[in-house]
């Protein structure tokens, strides 16, 4: 425990501050493609679907959108960098001791930092399309913190299968393409049919999404059931990739 606060926190601490710089290293615009890359997507599928197809009648769209995105963004970034987090540091993990699960939990929270600077952007509009604050606002750590999970769980999975299997991240590509259509980012949950709709709660990225739309926009708190699935799932996730991670772990070195 004690190794907890001090040297693997610290470890823990510059793994992230490593993440952070690399991948804003060299680039004129550094943070703000945290705003950027969200805005463009909800400009340009809000002309689709509103002027082009024309056939959505959800108000506020952009903000329906953003919802969406903004979780599905978080996801498929963490989930990539994540899954090539235990390769891309394999000297790190040869030359020092420390537990080998903090590397992409690290990576993943590395992402928070663009994960609290959208959530702001995507609150702010709430307010300007007016719908302002309100109690149900606190149901949005819960449904933050259980992605954060749902995501660690991902991640340690899929690092761990890919020091084994190198084309992991490719299926992992594959799969946040798959999902770009299968989660409600861009039409309405009430489109899918009623005998799939319970299927996709159990998704967490679609009770994610579904939470965030009734707390934002209807002013209301998520459904119980969704709540209680979401966390049943995001728990349940976090725990098959860290017993994966920490039953793959000991042969690492074999493959790295």
């Amino acid at each position: 425990m004690k190794k907890w606060q001090g040297e693997y926190f610290f470890v823990l601490q510059n793994l992230i501050a490593k993440d952070f710089r690399i991948r804003y290293r060299n680039m004129s615009l550094g943070i703000f493609w945290s705003l950027l890359n969200p805005l463009t997507m909800m400009f340009v599928l809000t002309f689709v679907f509103t002027k082009i197809l024309a056939n959505s009648q959800t108000t506020n769209y952009p903000i329906f959108l953003l919802a969406g995105l903004i979780p599905f963004n978080f996801m498929t970034l963490s989930w990539s960098i994540g899954t090539n987090s235990i390769v891309d540091n394999a000297a790190l993990l040869k030359r020092a001791s420390f537990p080998k699960e903090i590397i992409p939990i690290a990576s993943v929270l590395s992402n928070c930092l663009h994960l609290l600077i959208q959530i702001a952007l995507l609150l702010t509009l709430v307010i300007i399309f007016g719908n302002g604050p309100n109690r149900y606002w606190l149901w949005l750590p819960y449904v933050w913190g259980f992605e954060i999970v749902f995501v660690c769980g991902l991640v340690l999975l899929c690092s761990a299968l890919n020091v084994y299997i190198r084309d992991m991240r490719y299926l992992v590509e594959a799969t946040c393409t798959v999902l770009f259509w299968a989660v409600p980012i861009f039409y309405s949950f009430s489109m899918i049919p009623v005998a799939y709709q319970s299927v996709y709660q159990f998704n967490p990225m679609a009770a994610i999404v579904l939470a965030m739309r009734s707390i934002l926009l209807e002013s209301r708190p998520p459904a119980s059931s969704l709540v209680i699935k979401l966390a049943l799932s995001s728990i349940a996730i976090l725990t098959v990739g860290w017993t994966v991670f920490r039953r793959a772990q000991t042969r690492f070195y074999d493959f790295l």
